[in-house]
């Protein structure tokens, strides 16, 4: 974990209340895709927990959706400086992706797969990528994907957009070596059913200080409790214990 300066390079909307903020500073702490940061906030006690949707050199590219006072404060900010806490998490294991992974996102559970299909692309494997959405009027990145050299599939609840339905019904018919996925509970619920093979799952959680101090995060797995910020965010299918 460190504690660095990043300054505000550029903060646009993607969708209504989608936002791409892209920052500089210290990224070297940022090790795998999947790991998330905490921004300090003014008049705010506790930080916000974003993921990390890319790096590029110095560049630090967040995309988060603007739903409460912290991240309504952060979508109205078009310079100056933030106080980030860097390189929490564990993110992704690529070693156990096979020739042909398929990862899922679903809403804010999208940016995180673009670092980790960039990172797979870079290892000459075949990425295919499922994105879930409500609606076509929420639909982002996946010309982004497709520039990396993806197969993408959007999905959306309505039938706006794309194929009609979830993640889960594009999923069921696909020929796939390993699954990753990040998106709301409900959505890793149905993929771990769905799954064909093993596979890793990013969760979203509340979090109070984001490095495992505060115990507010924690998850029953078949090895104990683990703290969704510091042992996670991202669990191996294996290992989750569902509570009903």
């Amino acid at each position: 974990m460190q504690k660095s300066v990043f300054k505000i390079v550029s903060n646009q909307p993607l969708t209504e209340n989608v936002y791409k903020m892209v920052l500089s500073g210290d990224v070297s702490h940022i090790t795998a895709p999947g790991q998330f940061v905490n921004i300090q906030l003014s008049g705010l006690y506790l930080r916000r927990p974003i993921s990390v949707c890319d790096i590029e050199g110095d560049k630090l590219t967040i995309i988060y959706k603007a739903v409460g006072k912290g991240t309504r404060q952060m979508a109205s900010m078009t310079e100056g400086n933030l106080d980030i806490l860097t390189g929490l998490g564990n993110g992704y294991d690529l070693s156990l992706s096979g020739e042909k992974p398929v990862l899922l996102g679903g809403g804010v559970g999208v940016p995180p797969m673009y670092l980790l299909a960039k990172k797979l692309i870079q290892e000459g494997k075949k990425v295919q990528v499922i994105l879930g959405f409500n609606t076509k009027s929420e639909v982002f990145y996946e010309n982004e994907f497709k520039k990396l050299g993806c197969d993408v599939t959007v999905t959306t609840v309505d039938g706006s957009y794309g194929k009609r339905g979830f993640v889960t019904d594009v999923l069921q018919d696909m020929d796939y070596s390993y699954f990753y996925t990040c998106g709301p509970e409900p959505m890793l619920r149905a993929v771990y059913k769905a799954s064909k093979t093993s596979g890793q799952m990013s969760f979203e959680k509340r979090m109070g200080c984001g490095f495992g101090a505060c115990m507010g995060c924690s998850c029953k797995t078949i090895t104990g409790y683990k703290r969704i910020c510091k042992e996670g965010p991202v669990m191996h299918k294996e290992e989750i214990l569902w509570e009903d």
